[in-house]
């Protein structure tokens, strides 16, 4: 524990708590474990974390075992309330105000704590919802990007969490079944449920008190199984997820539990195997990968950045392109020049019309992954683009590497080629000179206006689901 934590102010109070229920004072408790009463008191104010063998004694003087002197509840609402007050005094979203802070002594009465916590509340919850604007929302989606790209896209801690979990579970080889899935579910406490009256805003529900995660009755469009939201919802419990205080915790979080969930899968040993094999033979293809674990094309070709720098000693870019061009998730760590606008923002940006993520469109085979090499001014790259559409629109899913990888890969053999120099507005964004000038002035199109940039990410207790519907929605279930 670290001092000022909310760990050490909960013992804190915790401590305070049990030696008023005996009424000690400080002196007289401090005597009884070896201690100055203004040593004691440096503990009960969370300022002095205490060595185990005073945890002890402290305990057998308050006549308390140790977990309960331990445990993480505050010990009355009127602590919890100064525990609150506390850590919203010391956000940096009070700091910036510069006030002073309040001491919550006794002359301070219950109701006026209770509002002057309800107003640091509304504090809070203001500042959230004016941060969650789209241009908010972009800027912490770069940096994720970023962040991720340093890690070569690999979270070690979550692979290794997902390895125990599967194997826990009694699977040994194959895709990962449901009832594995439940079995893992079991393991933590839940029950898995399926109802057809799940919120719009919310993919699952888990209703802590009574250990069950609420799921739709089969799977909805984009790939999303129900083994893989099941995981989801069991992640946020197994990573200690609380609700996100910024959008960059929220989207962090939706990081951690996808890649908790691939990794679950397609797990890493058995992934990991399955690949090297591919490559000693110079057969790697996402869509083997992706029958050999029973996952969707874009599930295989996200773990397969997870694990290709990492485990295969290569760099890889990954996209998946709106069936109009514009790039709607993306990674690399090979070079390629992914589009960008000034504050780097690759999502929305028109992908060039020569990549194979756009020409696959015109393909009339697209049952299998197409091939294709492209030349950049950041070099030549060797594609693999698999199509596919939802009821919404179509889209691509490309796996790519530079060239010199790519003799590791099914499909190396193409003879098909192009040749791009985005970002240069003249490869493909710039209209012929003629037909500029026989259009220019004589043509006026409305484009189509994309709601969800104007709004902001919609206030609650998790951003974007609304609360009230899912409290309703629990407490139609808790009788059943």
């Amino acid at each position: 524990m670290k001092a000022g934590s909310p760990d050490l102010a909960t013992l804190g109070h915790r401590i305070r708590h049990f030696r008023g229920e005996r009424g000690l004072t400080l002196d007289q408790l401090g005597d009884a474990v070896g201690l100055a009463g203004s040593q004691l008191s440096l503990i009960e104010n969370g300022k002095r974390e205490p060595k185990l063998s005073t945890l002890d004694a402290l305990a057998a003087a308050l006549e308390v075992a140790l977990p309960d002197l331990l445990a993480r509840e505050a010990p009355s609402r009127r602590a919890a309330l100064e525990l609150e007050l506390g850590r919203a005094q010391s956000s940096p979203l009070y700091a910036r105000l510069g006030l002073p802070t309040i001491r919550p002594g006794r002359s301070i009465a219950d109701e006026s704590l209770e509002a002057i916590v309800g107003l640091h509340r509304e504090l809070q919850r203001r500042a959230t919802e004016a941060i969650a604007t789209p241009e908010e929302a972009r800027r912490a989606n770069t940096d994720l990007r970023e962040r991720m790209r340093a890690r070569d896209n690999h979270l070690p801690e979550i692979e290794q969490l997902a390895e125990e979990q599967v194997r826990a579970s009694g699977h040994r080889a194959g895709a990962l079944t449901h009832r594995e899935v439940s079995v893992m579910a079991e393991r933590l406490g839940f029950q898995l449920i399926y109802v057809n009256d799940l919120p719009d805003s919310t993919r699952s529900i888990t209703d802590l008190e009574n250990g069950r995660i609420y799921l739709p009755p089969a799977s909805i469009p984009g790939g999303h199984g129900l083994r893989s939201m099941a995981l989801q919802a069991m992640a946020h419990r197994l990573l200690g997820h609380t609700p996100p205080a910024s959008y960059d915790q929220f989207l962090w979080q939706r990081l951690e539990i996808n890649y908790f969930a691939a990794a679950c899968l397609m797990p890493r040993e058995a992934s990991v195997a399955f690949l090297q094999a591919a490559k000693k033979e110079k057969r790697l293809a996402i869509e083997d990968f992706r029958d050999a674990f029973g996952v969707t094309h874009e599930a295989a070709a996200l773990r397969f950045t997870n694990l290709a720098t990492q485990h295969l000693d290569m760099t890889l870019h990954f996209l998946r392109v709106a069936g109009d061009g514009a790039l709607q998730k993306g990674y690399e760590n090979d070079g390629l020049p992914l589009p960008t606008d000034v504050t780097g923002s690759i999502e929305g940006q028109w992908v060039c019309k020569r990549w194979s993520a756009r020409t696959s469109f015109e393909h009339t085979n697209r049952t299998t992954e197409n091939y294709q090499y492209t030349d950049t001014p950041a070099g030549t790259f060797w594609c693999a683009t698999q199509t596919g559409r939802t009821d919404a629109a179509e889209f691509s899913i490309t796996v790519g590497v530079p060239f010199n990888q790519a003799k590791w890969f099914r499909g190396r053999e193409t003879t098909l080629r192009a040749a791009s120099t985005c970002p240069d507005e003249s490869c493909c964004r710039r209209p012929p000179e003629g037909l500029a000038e026989r259009w220019a002035g004589r043509a006026w199109p409305s484009a189509r206006l994309h709601v969800h940039v104007l709004s902001p990410l919609p206030s609650g207790t998790f951003p974007g689901v609304d609360d009230a519907e899912v409290y309703e929605f629990l407490e139609a279930h808790a009788e059943q």
